[in-house]
């Protein structure tokens, strides 16, 4: 085995969780720190309106993105299991059936994004003098989004496998890129909006070569072979069966927070800004929660594959508890210091104080997000994508807008848009909860 490779199929389960999550959550980081670079240079150097338009793109980016990422973490879960199993020749030709998949996802994405871009920021209420930046930021986005979805499914196949240290090197290395090129662009040739998205394709290409050199290159099972990229059909369909679910539930999840952003621009652009500059530091306190949901899933994956009943239920156990940790300190660190967070994308005072009231609201529920994570992490590990689908889509999509209809048109309160995401985080930790108690979900029950 590679040295840069966890065992999960044994040894001591906390430190199996934890040495694979932390590279994880390390690439996690430099993930969302060159998209939080993009609004802190708009931001200071460009202007409250260009803060706001790259905040506008986010939820629309993620709508496609966010759907190729469930659809990736079917192919994750089958190439896991395999791998458990030592079924190493269906392993690679579930790998070479993904990245086929991949390639045509890529040319629908791209066609999408950019032929829907400007009437779905019309449709949501951008403000008009936010919508030239945010067309112009999606437009050069979904152009080049190819680099991403091949560097997403790329480090998914080694996560698969047990690697998480080389997706690291990539995104630390594409991370810098992205820096580097941000304030040069901005800075010193004064592009603007522009010149942040520019950046942001030309790292992401970065990344997606990187890890298609380590693909193409390893000797180990897990090589790819360019002749051999062809759709398997029977693969396909399990991938795409565990994968949809995962997909519909985040794009979905995705376009309702497009329609929370249409709410939020119903307050003007520096209600946009402070939501868009919170989103940011938001971001950087769900990072281990997403780490240790994609180290659950491989390790469930896996040691099911391996028929280790006992340890998977060990290690939902050991990775819930660790995240609820790290969690509890980072929701009271930005409870008791909003203010100074927001201050870093903005010296606008309007700006900070809705981000301010927005980090408040959002730290009282922090400590339920380690239930809801780590169990959809654990049952996609399963092959049960679907059952945190309902459950998430139920709660963060339907509960919530049935939420906003009826309180903002009533009271009017930016502050109530806000309260929708703790009043679900709660509703759907304690219904997946419930389930995980209470449900067979495991093979040998």
């Amino acid at each position: 085995m590679e040295r840069s490779r966890t065992d999960m199929l044994k040894g001591n389960i906390f430190w199996s969780i934890l040495w694979f999550s932390v590279p994880l959550l390390i690439g996690n980081l430099f993930q969302q720190f060159y998209n939080t670079v993009d609004s802190y240079v708009v931001g200071n150097y460009v202007s409250t309106n260009a803060l706001a338009a790259v905040g506008a793109s986010t939820p629309v980016i993620n709508m496609l993105v966010g759907f190729f990422m469930g659809l990736s973490t079917g192919a994750g879960v089958v190439i896991s299991q395999y791998y458990g199993a030592g079924r190493l020749r269906l392993m690679s030709k579930a790998i070479h059936s993904a990245l086929a998949l991949t390639a045509i996802l890529s040319v629908v994405f791209t066609a999408a994004g950019l032929l829907f871009t400007r009437p779905l920021l019309r449709a949501i209420g951008v403000p008009q003098e936010v919508l030239p930046d945010s067309i112009c930021y999606l437009t050069i986005y979904f152009t080049g989004m190819t680099f991403s979805l091949f560097y997403n499914i790329g480090s998914g196949i080694l996560r698969a496998i047990g690697d998480s240290k080389h997706p690291l090197y990539y995104l630390a290395v594409a991370s810098m890129v992205n820096v580097v090129l941000d304030f040069t662009f901005v800075c010193a040739f004064h592009m603007g909006v522009e010149g942040v998205a520019i950046a942001t394709v030309i790292a992401q290409a970065v990344s997606a070569a990187m890890v298609m050199y380590k693909l193409i290159h390893t000797k180990e099972s897990y090589q790819v072979r360019i002749r051999e990229i062809r759709l398997n059909r029977l693969l396909i369909w399990k991938i795409v069966g565990i994968g949809f679910p995962a997909a519909l539930q985040q794009s979905i999840t995705s376009f309702s927070n497009v329609i929370v952003q249409s709410y939020v621009n119903y307050f003007g652009a520096a209600a946009m800004a402070g939501y868009s500059a919170t989103l940011r530091i938001d971001g950087f306190l769900q990072l281990p929660m997403q780490s240790f949901n994609m180290a659950i899933t491989t390790f469930v994956g896996q040691n099911i594959g391996a028929k280790q009943y006992k340890r998977v239920k060990q290690g939902i156990f050991a990775a819930w508890l660790i995240s609820s940790v790290v969690i509890l300190a980072g929701s009271l660190f930005l409870f008791f210091n909003g203010r100074f967070m927001v201050r870093i994308f903005t010296d606008d005072e309007e700006v900070i104080r809705v981000g301010n009231a927005m980090m408040q609201i959002f730290a009282a529920g922090y400590i339920f997000l380690p239930v809801v994570q780590i169990l959809n992490g654990a049952l996609r590990g399963a092959g049960l994508s679907k059952v945190p689908m309902y459950f998430m889509v139920g709660c963060f999509v339907v509960l919530r807008q049935i939420y906003l209809m009826i309180t903002i048109p009533l009271t009017g309160k930016l502050e109530l848009v806000f309260a929708g995401w703790p009043i679900t985080w709660v509703v759907c930790a304690a219904g997946m909860l419930f389930y995980f108690v209470k449900a067979k979900w495991l093979p040998e029950e």
